[in-house]
């Protein structure tokens, strides 16, 4: 049972890979003397193969059970058993791929990252050599992309079976034909897949070359010189201005702010909107000038280069000072690439570059992604194959084996090679094209981009689409906005406690607080030092019921001070064009001043109190200043800051009024975190839950007013706590704690993070069509449930559990069990856990996942998003979709089977590496449910037609056969087969990527129709089946009807049924059109009046064999009327029984989508 699973970890890898390679030999082999094997095995080993066995799902929880140990995909994949039908069935390109990959790893080892020492400003000075600082999405290079093409194209077997057709024909005995009629099609077919791929590739390079060449200031003993980001090396020090994209990993060392801290974003490497601050180093930040950093002589020792971008290890030492100065160096000191500088100008010093920088690291090398219709179809080529085999052994048994048999039999597969067209791939690729530019022209989603040409049909089949949180989009060229929500905080509700205000009562508020400091001011308007202590002893005093008044001063007080926001002022250019920037004491205009933090909550609070007539015009590390209604600036000193942590889910600060002198300790915190801090009410848990439900972000706010003694004593302990060497951590937290302890409860505040336009539209749109939504994002578990709630990605009324965090295969194994036992409900887990589990439980929490309406994972890196899509697709074979916006989306995007990248002001990493570019999450909705619908309903039916064309033509060709004594002698010659593959019937089969079922209005109205599309039925065996059988049908009558009607002169045997057989396959067309467009119609009557052209220049064709009998066709005969009713007799014949059919079915079943249209 349960709770018998033993709870220490696992053993090595090694012996448990051999454990699993045994159990899966023994499954195999099955009863036999393999079973008394495995019987002694399990007996020998028992207890240790217990630990190794995944959870099995029963009414009582999760057991161990070796029955369910073989229906994971390792063991099924194991058991596989590799015999001619596996080599025959794809076992040879694996052997091949295997082979390539191990000479690739032989030739490109990977260089052993070490640790290094990087002097100031010196880059000769390094040891070893670094990489360029390049960023790279091509697929291939100048050397390896013809070779690479050619064998992406013949891994197929459709290109790779033309290829030995084609090959074939120089060999005499062999020759059928001309050699154009077998190479010129496959030519034709490699030159278009080379030059589509060819563009592709070239515009991924001009997009590289465009990041490449950003140019950045190098500053050098000589001073600034101007440098490409690919030209930036190890030890270069470079300047970095506002707003512009960190070009590799950089030590921290000065910045332009005073307070030598600066703010970055890191959305596109973490996915997290909220900024980072950012500190220099001390010794550096204190030089007078940006070129004393080469009059010293400094270097920085930095970590080997790893994936994690949350930690950094290294040191910094200047050694030319006595004594020497050393600083440790942390995550707060570094500058990872592909950030934005979001205040002033910063210097750093590179210490990783190109393939060594963290955002690099995380990132996946993109592959040559294959759509599932190409798969598919590459299935139905080889069943096509295995019919033409059997068919060529068939006429040559029927033949007899006399003589050179085995000759006859390589010219009969030579003969039915065209049951297996070689324009399916010029169609489909051709067709992918048209797609393309369908969609790029679509006025209704401006700015889509498809970058990767050759699986639009993947947007027909999705049935897992994996969201950041947060993606930028562009609505005009330069405004940037967001996928999910804008991330833009709106202040929406102040509760306190006996009132609640709205947006639409902040007036009020606004007059309260007017008011309040208008008598302060007054009050104080004689206020000389001797009375300070006066307020500080009636501070102390016994609390009298406050006013409403003076609760709203006190509240809105507290969220003006507790927070960790710095007001910076624009920049301005002086009159030597040089950038000065306005400091806060110089400048308090409101028109110049932005508000920076790490989070926006606390933006949008510091705006909030600033509308209400309290401003923050000033912050450094040691004091903040406020400006009141009435125009006084009160100064705060910065007494103590306990910034906020995912564990203690509170942030704190104490700040004394130089005014008064009074001590005072606010904080604000998660509800779950406060209640137990606050003093005892009845109203905080009830509206926390009011405002969750409305999907706003809460925050209590709380305050403790000490005495200059209280903090004192404080002061000591802490100090005391901060230079302890072991168990620093604790004391620190138990001594802040100790002042945590009966805090005023001041206020309840709401906080909405906007949505963008549409979001809950589309969201619902996707679900209708049976799309699975998953939200992977790097915020906080607090911050990604509320975006979850607020878009509607989980119901208000759907239950959600969050995952408690685990760190062991225990704690793994309990939260399982308790996870199992919730329905219908929506599932939040963080990247911590979800790692925890994945190494023990990968099997059962994928699917458990899975069946969840709604899965949220926070704190994920981007290589666990990339994991979170590669087991989608391992463990459900259902196509995924991956949508984002920054450097930390691109592995998840290439990970996935389609990638879609939202562009914006800064989002262009994605937008490079993804297979379509948007620029909106409200596209999305319109790309999948017309777009992708369609391509793959139009594919599968050109698909399934062009085999239709090559089977019906073979079957002619094994009639005439077997009527002549199975002579192996072709039907139709030359020209006659080059143009029925191309001129004759290709523009109206072409003409099949104008078809739509239904209306583009009516797709969008009902995503209903777009979840019959995730099963396939529009190209699977069943419809497969049935074209064959129509060919079969059609072809039979075809030419058994030309048998019959061509009396004496069998020369008019070619003619008549190669009429009859361009006039079926036109009508073919029509059967098949649902929705007629002009040009399908200028089609038909194009390649009618082609074919009709032809029968005057190629008459010398249209004999019966190489020779022709020495007959030509008689031009006269095809104008009179016995040539016209035997055409009109056979085509009815053929076409008419279809058009019954299709008429019938639907009258009597009609699809669900002809429903709609009627």
């Amino acid at each position: 049972m349960a709770d018998q699973i033993p709870l220490y970890p696992v053993r090595s890898a090694a012996a448990a890979a051999a454990s699993h390679r045994r159990a899966a030999y023994y499954s195999a082999v099955g009863p036999g003397p393999g079973a008394d094997r495995r019987g002694r095995y399990q007996l020998e080993d028992e207890s240790a193969h217990l630990d190794e066995m995944p959870l099995m799902m029963s009414e009582e929880g999760f057991e161990n059970d070796e029955s369910d140990y073989h229906t994971l995909p390792r063991a099924r994949i194991t058991r596989r058993e590799r015999g001619l039908e596996w080599f025959v069935c794809g076992g040879w390109k694996f052997l091949c791929t295997s082979c390539c990959d191990w000479l690739i790893n032989v030739c490109q080892r990977k260089k052993e990252l070490k640790a290094r020492t990087v002097w100031l400003g010196c880059p000769e000075k390094c040891e070893e050599k670094h990489p360029r600082n390049s960023i790279k999405n091509q697929k291939y290079n100048v050397f390896t992309f013809i070779p690479g093409v050619l064998y992406e194209q013949f891994k197929f077997f459709l290109n790779l079976y033309f290829l030995v057709v084609s090959c074939s024909q120089f060999v005499p005995a062999l020759k059928i034909g001309y050699l154009y009629t077998y190479w010129a099609p496959l030519g034709f077919v490699m030159a278009v897949t080379i030059a589509r791929e060819a563009i592709d590739e070239f515009r991924r390079f001009q997009r590289d070359k465009e990041m490449n060449s950003q140019l950045y200031s190098k500053l050098t003993v000589r001073g600034k010189v101007q440098v490409k980001s690919s030209d930036i090396q190890v030890g270069d020090l470079i300047i970095v201005e506002k707003n512009q994209r960190i070009p590799s990993d950089m030590v921290f060392l000065r910045t332009s702010e005073k307070a030598g801290s600066c703010f970055i974003r890191t959305d596109q490497l973490d996915g997290e909107t909220d900024w980072k601050l950012k500190v220099a180093v001390s010794c550096t930040q204190r030089l007078p000038a940006l070129g004393d950093l080469f009059s010293i002589s400094a270097y920085v020792y930095a970590q080997k280069p790893q994936l994690d971008i949350h930690s950094f290890e290294g040191t910094f030492t200047r050694d030319d000072s006595d004594p020497p100065i050393h600083e440790s160096l942390s995550i707060e000191n570094t500058l990872w690439a592909s950030t934005i500088v979001a205040s002033g100008t910063v210097i750093g010093v590179v210490i990783y570059t190109g393939k060594e920088t963290r955002s690099v690291m995380n990132t996946s090398n993109p592959k040559n992604k294959v759509g599932l219709l190409d798969l598919e179809l590459n299935q139905l080529t080889k069943a096509l194959f295995l019919a033409l085999v059997v068919l060529s052994v068939v006429m040559v048994t029927l033949q007899g084996f006399a003589g050179p048999w085995y000759r006859n039999l390589f010219r009969f597969l030579l003969l039915f090679s065209y049951i297996i067209p070689i324009s399916l791939r010029v169609n489909l690729d051709m067709g992918k094209a048209a797609y393309g530019w369908m969609i790029m022209k679509d006025e209704n989603i401006p700015g889509t981009v498809v970058r990767t040409s050759t699986i639009p049909e993947e947007l027909g089949r999705l049935v897992y689409l994996l969201t950041d949180k947060t993606v930028t989009k562009a609505k005009a060229l330069y405004s940037p906005a967001r996928t999910l929500t804008q991330n833009e905080m709106v202040f929406k509700r102040l509760h306190l406690g006996t009132v609640s205000y709205g947006t639409d009562t902040m007036d009020e508020i606004q007059s309260h607080v007017l008011n309040s400091y208008l008598q302060v001011h007054s009050q104080t308007s004689g206020h000389n030092p001797s009375s300070a202590p006066l307020r500080r002893s009636q501070s102390s005093t016994p609390k009298v019921k406050k006013s409403v008044s003076s609760r709203i001063h006190e509240a809105v007080k507290a969220i003006a001070l507790c927070h960790n926001v710095t007001p910076v002022y624009e920049a301005r250019t002086g009159i030597t064009g040089e950038t000065e920037f306005a400091e806060a004491d110089q400048d308090f205009s409101d028109e110049n001043r932005t508000y920076q933090a790490s989070s926006p909550d606390e933006v949008a609070l510091v705006r909030w109190t600033e509308s209400v007539g309290l401003t923050l015009v000033s912050r450094d590390l040691a004091s903040m200043q406020l400006k009141t209604p009435s125009g006084q600036v009160l100064t705060y000193c910065i007494l103590q800051m306990f910034p906020f942590t995912s564990e203690s889910k509170r942030m704190g600060i104490i700040v004394r009024d130089e005014a008064t002198a009074e001590i005072t300790f606010y904080m604000k915190g998660a509800d779950v975190a406060m209640s137990t801090i606050v003093q005892y009410n009845d109203w905080l848990e009830e509206e926390c839950g009011n405002m969750a439900r409305e999907g706003l972000r809460t925050l209590v706010v709380a305050k403790r007013t000490l005495t200059e003694e209280q903090y004192q004593d404080f002061e000591s302990r802490y100090s005391q706590a901060k230079l302890s060497i072991h168990d620093r951590t604790l004391k620190v937290a138990a001594v802040v704690e100790s002042l945590e302890r009966e805090m005023e409860l001041l206020c309840l505040t709401g906080v909405e993070d906007q949505l963008q336009a549409d979001v809950r539209p589309t969201l619902e749109m996707l679900r209708n069509a049976g799309i699975k939504i998953w939200m992977l994002t790097g915020d906080k578990l607090e911050t990604a449930t509320c975006i979850a709630k607020s878009s509607h990605l989980v119901s208000r009324t759907q239950d959600i559990h969050i995952f408690r965090p685990v760190t062991n295969r225990g704690e793994a194994h309990l939260e399982l069990n308790a996870f199992r036992r919730k329905h219908d409900c929506a599932l939040v887990i963080s990247g911590d856990s979800l790692e925890v589990c994945l190494r023990y439980y990968e099997h059962e929490l994928v699917e458990l996942a899975c069946q969840c309406p709604a899965v949220v994972c926070c704190r994920c890196s981007p290589t666990q998003k990339a994991h979170i899509v590669t087991l989608l697709r391992q463990h459900t074979r259902k196509r995924t979709c991956a949508i984002g916006d920054g450097g930390n989306d691109v592995s998840m995007i290439q990970a996935a089977d389609c990638g879609i990248g939202i562009e914006g002001k800064e989002g262009k990493q994605a937008s490079l590496a993804a297979d379509f570019s948007i620029t909106q999450f409200r596209h999305i909705g319109r790309l999948l449910m017309v777009h992708g619908r369609n391509s793959y309903k139009r594919s599968a039916a050109l698909g399934q037609f062009v085999m239709h064309r090559g089977l019906i033509i073979s079957t002619m060709q094994a009639v005439f056969s077997s009527v002549f004594y199975f002579a192996s002698v072709p039907l139709y010659q030359g020209f006659l087969m080059v143009g029925y593959a191309t001129i004759y019937t290709m523009f109206p089969v072409f003409s099949l990527v104008l078809d739509q079922d239904v209306k583009p209005e009516m797709a969008i109205l009902y995503p209903e129709l777009y979840k019959d599309l995730t099963k396939g039925r529009s190209l699977s065996f069943k419809t497969f089946l049935i074209w064959v059988l129509i060919s079969i049908y059609q072809g039979g009558i075809l030419m058994y009807g030309a048998l019959l009607l061509f009396e004496a002169e069998f020369v008019h045997v070619v003619a008549i049924s190669f009429t009859a057989l361009i006039l079926t396959e036109l009508l073919m067309v029509a059967l098949t059109i649902r929705t007629w467009h002009w040009l399908m119609v200028v089609a038909e009557f194009l390649s009618l009046g082609c074919y009709v052209a032809s029968l005057a220049f190629l008459n010398e064709y249209f004999g019966i064999g190489r020779v022709s009998f020495g007959a030509f066709l008689d031009v006269a005969f095809i104008t009179t009327v016995t040539f016209l009713w035997k055409v009109s007799a056979i085509t009815v014949v053929s076409c008419l029984p279809l058009y019954v059919l299709k008429y019938l079915k639907r009258k009597l079943s009609p699809p669900s989508y002809s429903k709609l249209s009627s």
